[in-house]
C-alpha cells in the first residue's frame, strides 16, 4: 500500500480524480453545500476512492478552485498563440468576468471552507497571476499598453468584476468595465493610436 502511494497515478486513478473533480465543479457551482456523498455518486467512484484522492470536502472544495483557476490561467498562453496581444488581453478579461459569473456558488463554497479570515485570492493569485503577466508583457512588448502596469495593478482595476450581481443581467455592465480597463491600458502606450491626444 505504502509503494502505491509513491508512485505516480495510475490511468485510471487519475481519470477517477479528473472526473471527481469536474462533477464537483458542476454541484458546486449549483450549490454550495452539496453533499460530498452525492458528487462521490455522480462521479461514478465509491467513498473509498473519493477519500483516497480528497480526504475533506475543504481539500475537495480547495482543489476545484485551483484547477479552475489554472484553467483560466492557462487560457492567456492559448490567446496569445492566436490573437494580437491587445486582442488576446481583452478576450482573456471576458473569460474571466464569465468564469467569475458562473462560478458564484464554488466562490460560496470557498468562502465557506476558507473562513472568515481565509484569503481566497491567494488561492489562485499563483496561476492567475502567471497569466496577467504573461498577457501583459506580450502587450508592452507590441507597444499595445501603456509600460510598467503590474498584475497587481490590473487585478486592482477589474475588482469591480466582484461586485456585480451574478444573478442580474451582468454581462453589459461588466463589458463596460472592462472596455474602460483596456481604454486605461492603452493610453500612454507607445503603439500607434495608443498616446492620449494632445490639446
Amino acid at each position: 500500500m505504502d509503494e502505491e502511494k509513491s508512485t505516480p497515478q495510475r490511468p485510471d486513478a487519475q481519470r477517477n480524480r479528473e472526473r471527481i473533480l469536474a462533477v464537483a465543479l458542476v454541484e458546486l457551482t449549483r450549490s454550495a453545500d452539496a453533499p460530498v456523498s452525492a458528487i462521490a455518486k455522480k462521479a461514478g467512484v465509491g467513498q473509498g476512492t473519493f477519500y483516497r484522492n480528497f480526504p475533506n470536502r475543504e481539500a475537495l472544495v480547495l482543489e476545484v478552485y485551483r484547477y479552475e483557476m489554472q484553467q483560466v490561467a492557462d487560457t492567456a498562453a492559448q490567446l496569445l498563440g492566436t490573437r494580437a496581444p491587445d486582442r488576446a488581453l481583452r478576450e482573456w478579461m471576458d473569460r474571466l468576468a464569465q468564469y467569475a459569473m458562473a462560478k458564484a456558488g464554488l466562490a460560496v463554497a470557498l468562502r465557506a471552507t476558507a473562513g472568515p479570515c481565509g484569503s481566497l485570492g491567494q488561492l489562485g493569485h499563483g496561476p492567475v497571476t502567471r497569466g496577467i503577466t504573461i498577457l501583459l508583457h506580450a502587450n508592452e512588448e507590441a507597444g499595445t499598453i501603456r509600460p510598467g502596469v503590474t498584475p497587481d495593478d490590473f487585478l486592482l482595476a477589474i475588482a469591480g468584476l466582484w461586485q456585480l450581481d451574478p444573478h442580474s443581467d451582468w454581462q453589459p455592465r461588466a463589458a463596460r468595465l472592462l472596455d474602460l480597463v483596456m481604454d486605461g491600458l492603452r493610453a500612454g502606450a507607445p503603439g500607434a493610436g495608443g498616446a492620449p491626444a494632445q490639446p
